[in-house]
């Protein structure tokens, strides 16, 4: 361990920390908070699906708050505990259950709290992101670069292992059965395990403040610059007459009022934040990794041998590639880049990110193609489908308009579903045939349901017109008895089903399921017969590696460089404003989906996905031109140059304040010999 002694960090700024490794120890405090603020904030994300509020809609809030970031830190991080304190509060239904019946007596309140805790995480995790980042960043000294480097993707490697951590442990607390009165899944321990690590988070954080390096509070930056930018437009707008000379920049306008300096910055800020306006087409095909490739793998088969993956897990493909490409990328590919002579500029990984990104969703448009073989043909708005299925002891005939004669053995069903036009269909079943007219209810699948009498009552069955949601099996027994029975299962009960009729769907989860008959006689168990409305997912989900892949290398050049560049661009005191302007692209990716898809209203998916991907391919494009242009500037290098200038100003002012006060003596020693030469005559 060596002092880190740092010129520019003397003063008041400068914290007490050591260097270890080539590494400031204080960044050590900074990772480790970050990790449980990740582990944290994803296990309060994968607990609210239902009441999903995108956080990163307010990272735009941090531009706001002043430029110390360890007070903006440490203040929000105790606005996101006390929301996250909220939303385990929120979740124990004993604090209303008065009749002690396992249900809330006053769900208003639940909700209430729940929404208050939403907000304040919102708030929290928007402030505390960005400047973060550039906190973790302004630790290093000038002389390493390579160390600060290597941070944010350490950084970004705690930001994806406590994602991993807490997308497996968190719905495990869940599935624990705790309460006061009654034994329920335990959400209110989930949420509670997250905001007991935000509070480690925080007291690490604090911890290690006497480390830290503190840039000096400047005021509200962000105000200043909005004024020195209204300024500049409203000065330029005055003199847009051809008589004024012009500037070269529009921002020189605000000369005749703000600091040479400033100005400069916003120049540094605004060449930046134009070079972002390309970027949130990327988020807008990452972010549904999430979303549409999740609901893509509930049309999948999630057999791993023994081994049952439900489709939201398969988002855990992108951390664990995260934790490994990172280190890769850092240690193997880009070295070997360089070796090779090539120039890989942080806006070439970007731009290589990008359309990595887009390959990722061709992959999921040709798994898609490859899905939709397999998928049943549901009825269209103008159409009925109907399904034959014989409750009765002996075969029967059945005769249906438009097609061929079908014979159906005893308790068999037909193999498919006829489809019909009109409404109103006439079946014979039989031989003499008995004739009924059937009335079809459009845009709908039912079965026909032929008693072993057929002069009795002809039962239609609204049946599935999706396949179940997550992965899901909806089942249903259908009694073909003359007694009743009770069905169960370990995880439903199917209740009480009458003689020739049938049970509601029930939702069961994949695997082995053993079914129990409260009657002494099993004959229900023994003869059993399956039929299938919808067949199984036959596409496996291991074709999905492939696009999770392909989109994890992309943010992992895109991300992880786009952190970095966002610091080693931003001027001195707007590190965490530009890093707050890099994470608003992220919302704005979130609002072009909902944008895109309405607009396009594609009939198939993985029209939807090549749709997307060629945008982004389009973007890329974009972006690499104007990364061509882009010249990449040292700040520090830049503010240096007017500090020199104010400096030598400043002497030059000193010397000729010295010289006029020369002068005043001089002449004011004349005048006093003049005087006293004529007082002597």
């Amino acid at each position: 361990c060596i002092d880190k002694e740092d010129p520019k960090k003397r003063g008041k700024g400068k914290g007490k920390s050591k260097d270890v490794c080539g590494y400031p120890l204080s960044i050590f405090f900074i990772v480790v908070n970050e990790f449980c603020e990740r582990f944290s904030y994803y296990g309060i994300l994968l607990m609210n699906k239902i009441l999903y509020l995108r956080n990163v809609h307010v990272y735009f809030l941090t531009a706001l708050f002043q430029s110390s970031s360890l007070r903006t830190i440490v203040y929000l991080s105790i606005v996101y505990t006390i929301g996250q304190v909220a939303m385990a509060v929120s979740a124990v239904h004993d604090i209303t259950d008065s009749n002690r019946d396992g249900t809330p007596d006053n769900m208003t309140f639940h909700v209430a709290l729940s929404m208050v805790g939403l907000f304040l995480i919102a708030l929290g995790t928007g402030g505390i992101k960005p400047c973060v980042a550039a906190f973790g960043g302004d630790q290093f000294s000038e002389h390493q670069d390579k160390q600060r480097r290597t941070f944010f993707s350490v950084f970004y490697l705690c930001i994806n292992g406590g994602s991993l951590l807490s997308t497996i442990i968190t719905p495990i607390l869940r599935g624990q059965e705790c309460g006061i009165y009654s034994q329920q899944k335990c959400y209110s321990l989930a949420f509670g395990v997250p905001a007991a690590l935000m509070v480690v988070a925080l007291v690490v954080f604090i911890v290690g403040s006497g480390m830290y390096y503190k840039a000096e509070p400047e005021g509200n930056i962000m105000l200043d610059v909005c004024k020195c930018i209204g300024f500049a437009i409203n000065n330029r707008y005055r003199h847009r007459s051809n008589q004024y000379p012009r500037r070269q920049h529009w921002m020189d306008w605000a000369e005749e009022k703000y600091d040479k300096l400033l100005i400069a910055q916003i120049k540094m800020v605004l060449k930046v934040l134009f070079l972002y306006i390309p970027l949130p087409m990327f988020w807008t095909l990452f972010d549904q990794k999430g979303s549409r490739w999740t609901l893509q793998a509930t049309t999948m088969n999630g057999y791993f041998g023994k081994l049952v993956i439900q489709p939201d897990q398969m988002q855990i493909f992108n951390p664990i590639l995260i934790l490994t490409l990172v280190p890769i990328m850092d240690s193997v590919i880009y070295p070997l880049i360089k070796k090779c002579g090539f120039n890989f500029t942080p806006l070439k990984r970007m731009t290589v990110g990008m359309f990595l990104a887009a390959m990722a969703f061709v992959c999921a448009a040709l798994v898609q193609v490859e899905i939709d073989k397999t998928l049943p043909v549901f009825p269209s708005a103008s159409q009925s489908q109907l399904k034959l299925l014989n409750m009765g002891s002996s075969a029967v005939t059945v005769n249906l308009p438009g097609n061929e004669s079908l014979t159906l053995n005893a308790a068999q069903a037909s193999d498919k579903y006829f489809t019909f036009e009109t409404e109103q269909i006439i079946v014979s079943v039989g031989s003499p045939g008995m004739t009924q007219a059937i009335f079809l209810k459009r845009k709908s699948r039912q079965t026909l349901l032929i008693p072993s009498v057929i002069s009795n009552e002809w039962l239609l069955t609204q049946d599935l017109t999706c396949k179940p949601g997550q992965g899901n099996n909806e089942i249903r027994f259908v009694n073909g008895m003359n007694m009743p029975v009770n069905v169960t299962t370990s995880a439903v009960d199917l209740g009480l089903i009458e003689p020739f009729y049938y049970s509601t769907y029930s939702t069961i989860k994949n695997g082995d399921n053993i079914f129990f008959s409260n009657d002494q006689d099993q004959i229900l168990l023994d003869s059993i017969t399956v039929v299938e409305d919808i067949e199984p997912n036959s596409v496996h989900m291991a074709l999905q590696i492939p696009q999770y892949f392909f989109i994890t290398a992309g943010e992992v050049m895109f991300s992880v460089t786009g952190l970095e560049f966002s610091y080693s661009q931003a001027p001195s005191n707007m590190k965490a404003v530009l890093q707050a302007g890099w994470l608003f692209t992220v919302a704005i990716g979130n609002f072009i989906v909902l944008i895109v898809a309405e607009i396009a209203k594609l009939p198939n998916k993985w029209a939807e996905y090549v749709l997307f991907a060629s945008l982004l391919v389009l973007v890329c494009i974009i972006f690499s031109t104007m990364a061509y242009f882009y010249t990449y500037i040292d700040p520090s290098e830049i503010e240096d140059q007017f500090s020199k200038k104010v400096d030598e100003d400043e002497d030059d002012k000193d010397k000729r304040e010295k010289a006029e006060i020369k002068m005043v003596r001089r002449d004011s020693a004349e005048s006093y010999d003049d005087s006293y030469k004529q007082s002597n005559m």
